[in-house]
């Protein structure tokens, strides 16, 4: 099928859905407050009568991504793999909205590549490491200082501050509403008709 086809197919859906299909990215620490805010954001987009897919790293590591661990290589086939399925949702005239560490400026910028700059959109949740180990819910960061967990995020492995986000948000000043708020600002002339 042709590019010109596949653009004319996209158009239909995304008229036919009543919005444009976009990637919404959030990046950061664990614990950071990204799921929280993917959460949030869906729930505000679909009371808006948006038409939303989320996808979390946790949920996609269950299935999909199941055979893949917390290697190098592993991380960058994760984080492909969920853009290659999110970009399928935006050809769809889907909002995606997708929740994942992506630790690396290389990662992140394999994945707006895949997805394609005009359908994406970063968000990095900035927060600091002090406040994402008390917020630790899941016990990681206690086991990674321990040395029961390698390759964590942020103990013993790298993230970097992203280089090129389209917005920032603090959740240690800002609260879930607040920051759900700011983010509607800024991505519903992306998304709306």
């Amino acid at each position: 099928m042709s590019t010109r086809t596949d653009s004319a197919n996209r158009k239909l859906k995304e008229k036919i859905l009543n919005q444009r299909g976009m990637v919404i990215w959030f990046t950061g620490l664990s614990g950071a407050g990204k799921t929280t805010l993917a959460h949030a954001l869906k729930e505000e987009l679909e009371k808006k009568n948006y038409f939303i897919q989320l996808l979390d790293g946790d949920d996609l590591r269950k299935g999909i991504n199941s055979n893949l661990g917390f290697s190098e290589a592993d991380r960058f086939e994760n984080i492909r793999r969920t853009a290659e399925i999110a970009k399928l949702f935006v050809n769809s005239g889907i909002v995606t909205i997708c929740s994942f560490i992506s630790p690396t400026n290389e990662i992140r910028k394999s994945t707006k590549e895949i997805i394609g700059s005009e359908n994406y959109f970063e968000i990095y949740v900035n927060t600091s490491l002090k406040v994402c180990e008390e917020r630790d819910v899941k016990g990681m960061y206690k086991k990674a200082r321990a040395g029961e967990i390698k390759n964590f995020t942020g103990i013993d492995s790298v993230f970097e501050i992203p280089a090129d986000s389209n917005m920032e948000i603090n959740t240690e000043n800002l609260g879930v509403s607040e920051s759900v708020d700011s983010i509607l600002k800024k991505i519903l002339p992306h998304i709306s008709f």
